[in-house]
């Protein structure tokens, strides 16, 4: 059973940074690709980032596109997104999820693992 488990998330002001980790296991991590979700209060779960098996590839959603990075390490089951620039309009629980085939790039429905998620607030 594939388990994620996200961490990193806070309280930040507009135009600061926060990282976002999520630390994956039951399968080989390396394997797969892994994504990055987001969801507001009173909106639908949004895609922000996702990153290839290999880190090599790396697809964004244009509303996050030069701000936010997504990279993995996949000697310690991890991916991470950094989160700079920040908007009080990113604020939102955030969501690290993995897909259950190998495609790249997955398509939302593909991806079943999800984390518990983690809050970001930014504050204007």
């Amino acid at each position: 059973q594939v388990q994620l488990v996200e961490s990193g998330g806070g309280l930040v002001q507009a135009g600061g940074s926060l990282m976002l980790s999520c630390a994956a296991s039951g399968r080989t991590f390396s394997d797969y690709a892994m994504g990055w979700f987001r969801q507001a209060p009173g909106k639908e779960r949004e895609f922000v980032a996702a990153i290839s098996g290999s880190g090599v590839a790396t697809q964004y959603a244009n509303s996050v596109k030069g701000r936010f990075t997504i990279a993995r390490d996949n000697a310690k089951n991890t991916v991470y997104l950094q989160m700079n620039s920040l908007k009080p309009e990113d604020t939102a629980v955030y969501y690290c999820a993995a897909p259950y085939g190998r495609r790249w790039p997955p398509s939302y429905n593909e991806y079943i693992y999800w984390g518990q998620g983690t809050q970001v607030t930014v504050s204007s």
